[in-house]
């Protein structure tokens, strides 16, 4: 995934863009840029791999490197950004979050129309920022160079551009998968993808950007370019994971609406199952555990933290591309509270289910550590296809996920036609998937919030939400 923030102000606004972009952590773990305006200076970037160390640190002495009354900073889970791009339109920093899909498609049209070039990164590959920024120089300005690449992109692309005068630029993606706030101080103001990022920073909610609404930020105004499009398919995934907890998207708050998804999945099971035997309702930490508090208010069963995560020297940004030393990394991080776990009947919530390797490794360290038996619940329904729109996976095929694994082994590729059945669980389909997952993984029981479920928790219209991934809907 990613994230970005920006300030146009009149004052220098070095420190406060430093924590802006800092609260985007959760986003991104592999690259973190900053590019500010001085008038005496002029544009200025820096940009470092945090895969080892955390943003903050490696930012640390930004302000004896960099100062500016505008500036706009990344967190990137994809490449390297912001770029600084010299073109007809002036000089410019540019980053984005997204993803562009038809990247070779879009490349190889560009040579064949200009005869231009692109600095290769290791193996040939293109920035994905250079490439927005090339589509952009093909228009005479940047506000029809953003609708021209918006348009042409197969994927998502929001945008953030700091022009040579300090005004910044900010489009959201032009269906609105991702959120775009602007925040207004006493000095300027503020874009970010989180909103709780400038209202820290003593910024009040000035308004959110529709979908593909272009907006140019001065210190003394907020001017719309583009008015929003109709069109909105937001990601129901910022509510159910990776959002964070403070942020309100659509005016409806992420921790609110995961306490509502889990109230909705403990009235199924009461329904369904009945009374089930749990000593305890738990989060697989972190963003579970919200979910987890909801099942547990609702059905009248002690929340306890029976594992917790050991954070401080095994940062979520210390996680290696292998998956078997993730799955080790992962599991090392996990400390038990032996008095909630040894005999006792377990239920977890997980904000989703996705290969399923991980989850196996913590339920047989549950089971190493002396649980009697360990449900699950994923506060999501089964993810039957791999995004195609955001970077927030690391999933290089459908069949990586292992709902589609799970029916692949069951029916072969005939399974593939009857998705929606595998999904529900009242079906023979949909309790043959759990069954099978749960002998897997060794789940004394497991079931999936329904996509009714998530979308009642989140509180909009099914066609203002992108579902892709439970239900191949566009």
């Amino acid at each position: 995934m990613g994230g970005f923030f920006g300030i146009a102000s009149h004052e220098d606004c070095m420190m406060d863009v430093f924590f802006g972009v800092d609260y985007h952590s959760h986003l991104g773990t592999r690259r973190g840029g900053l590019a500010a305006y001085d008038k005496e200076i002029g544009l200025q970037r820096k940009i470092h791999n945090i895969e080892n160390a955390p943003f903050r640190t490696k930012f640390e002495h930004i302000f004896d490197e960099m100062s500016g009354t505008s500036a706009i900073g990344v967190i990137s889970d994809s490449d390297p950004q912001p770029m600084l791009i010299r073109s007809h339109l002036g000089t410019y920093a540019i980053c984005n979050v997204g993803i562009i899909n038809n990247a070779s498609e879009l490349i190889d049209r560009y040579f064949q129309q200009s005869g231009g070039h692109f600095d290769a990164m290791t193996g040939g590959r293109i920035n994905s920022t250079e490439l927005l920024a090339a589509l952009i120089d093909q228009k005479s300005d940047f506000v029809e160079g953003i609708k021209f690449a918006q348009n042409v992109i197969d994927g998502t692309a929001s945008v953030l551009i700091l022009r040579e005068d300090g005004t910044i630029v900010a489009a959201r993606d032009k269906v609105g998968r991702l959120p775009v706030v602007v925040g207004k101080g006493e000095h300027g103001f503020a874009v970010s993808f989180e909103n709780f990022a400038y209202q820290k920073l003593g910024y009040e909610d000035y308004r959110e950007l529709g979908p593909g609404e272009i907006v140019v930020l001065t210190p003394d105004s907020c001017t719309t370019m583009r008015e929003p499009l109709k069109k909105k398919r937001i990601c129901s995934f910022l509510w159910s994971y990776y959002g964070y907890p403070t942020s309100t998207y659509e005016g409806l708050n992420v921790e609110a609406m995961r306490y509502i998804n889990g109230r909705i999945m403990a009235e199924n099971d009461r329904e369904n199952l009945g009374n089930l035997d749990i000593d305890y309702v738990g989060g697989v930490p972190d963003s579970g555990t919200p979910h987890a508090i909801g099942y547990a208010n609702q059905s009248g069963k002690p929340f306890a933290r029976a594992f917790i995560k050991y954070t401080p020297t095994w940062s979520r940004s210390f996680m290696p591309a292998r998956q078997t030393d993730r799955n080790k990394i992962a599991k090392m991080k996990q400390i038990p509270v032996y008095d909630l776990i040894k005999d006792k009947n377990l239920l977890f919530v997980d904000d989703s289910i996705v290969r399923g390797t991980q989850l196996r490794e913590t339920v047989e360290f549950l089971y190493e550590n002396g649980a009697k038996s360990v449900h699950m619940r994923s506060a999501c329904p089964p993810i039957m296809f791999g995004c195609k729109y955001l970077n927030f996976s690391r999933s290089t095929s459908d069949m990586e996920l292992i709902a589609r694994r799970v029916i692949m082994e069951l029916e072969g590729e005939e399974g593939f036609k009857h998705i929606r059945e595998y999904s529900d669980g009242s079906t023979e389909r949909g309790k043959n998937l759990r069954k099978t997952i749960c002998e897997k993984l060794k789940f004394a029981s497991l079931d999936f919030q329904s996509l009714d479920g998530i979308i009642e928790a989140i509180g909009m219209d099914k066609n203002d939400l992108c579902t892709y991934c439970w239900d191949g809907e566009e």
